[in-house]
């Protein structure tokens, strides 16, 4: 599978990655409908970002384990 924009994933990533975000907050600052832009798509397709529900029920985007391993791979995380 292909990433068509890899430094722009590997910024939503490292982005999410300081603190889980609010899915409407994620889908505002990076959802697009241009079909050359599939930021989110990308990330989440690749495995690097998963959206989860917290005690409140309250759509939240995280980073997976796949997400931090290409964080690390591109010296974004240690």
């Amino acid at each position: 599978m292909t990433m068509d924009n890899p430094a722009l994933v590997l910024d939503l990533v490292e982005w999410v990655a300081r603190t889980p975000r609010r899915y409407s907050e994620v889908m505002e600052a990076w959802r697009t409908s241009c079909p050359r832009l599939s930021v989110w798509e990308d990330a989440v397709d690749h495995g690097y970002l998963a959206r989860e529900s917290n005690a409140a029920g309250e759509a939240l985007v995280t980073v997976t384990d796949a997400g931090r391993t290409f964080l690390r791979q591109e010296g974004r995380l240690h």
